[in-house]
């Protein structure tokens, strides 16, 4: 099955256009693109006057194969009185291929967007507006994943790209309720979460990243 790391926007546009069902280069969890054109590299499209750095489909899959691609990963928690995790939100999605995944909060930075901007977007994408995470004004990672087309390189596996993740614990308050391609948030102890028989269910490597998000917040005993 392939692997990759999603971008959970299917519907969001950074214009006032139409939303395209398609997805960019017909890969799963990706934002649409605008229409092809003829434009350059970078250069604004049909639609997309608001953010002349927004890229096409084709901009995309070339610049996919040039340079690596930066992303924000949430492991959405719960806590108690004193702090302590307590509940991990892990996804369910389901990809155009009828396929069934677990997986964590993902998506790409924006330009012009701060990783604190991009973190909390994302996260409201895929838990709704009610989920209210705790943000600090400089969010620091856990750790930065590294994504590689090519199996082995490390525990992250992308057939796309090459992405660098950087990767963050974030305490939610509020109800979450899945949107766009996310089915479902299912709340584990961490304990669950860490277990192997949900490890084996995440794409891309990713119950390796929520294993080391709960041991970077010593919640695995």
């Amino acid at each position: 099955m392939a692997v990759r790391t999603p971008d959970p926007e299917p519907g969001d546009r950074d214009d006032d256009s139409p939303r395209d069902p398609l997805r960019e280069g017909g890969a799963p969890f990706d934002r649409p693109g605008h229409p092809l054109g003829g434009s350059s590299f970078g250069s604004p499209v049909s639609g997309s006057a608001q953010n002349p750095a927004w890229l096409s489909e084709v901009e995309l899959a070339e610049a996919r194969r040039r340079l690596p691609m930066l992303y924000v990963e949430a492991v959405p928690v719960r806590t108690d009185g004193v702090g302590a995790v307590t509940e991990v939100g892990i996804l369910l999605r389901a990809t155009p291929l009828g396929e069934i995944t677990r997986t964590i909060v993902s998506g790409r930075v924006r330009y012009g967007e701060t990783v604190r901007d991009a973190l909390f977007r994302h996260v409201e994408n895929d838990l709704g507006p009610m989920a209210f995470p705790l943000l600090p004004p400089q969010p620091v990672p856990f750790t930065v994943a590294e994504y590689f087309p090519i199996p082995g390189v490390s525990a992250f596996h992308d057939d796309r790209q090459h992405a660098v993740s950087l990767a963050f614990v974030v305490p939610v308050s509020g109800t979450c309720e899945p949107r766009q391609d996310a089915l479902e948030v299912t709340w584990m102890t961490p304990q669950e979460a860490a277990s192997d028989a949900v490890s084996a269910e995440m794409e891309g490597g990713r119950g390796t990243l929520v294993r080391l998000a709960l041991a970077s917040v010593g919640a695995l005993r």
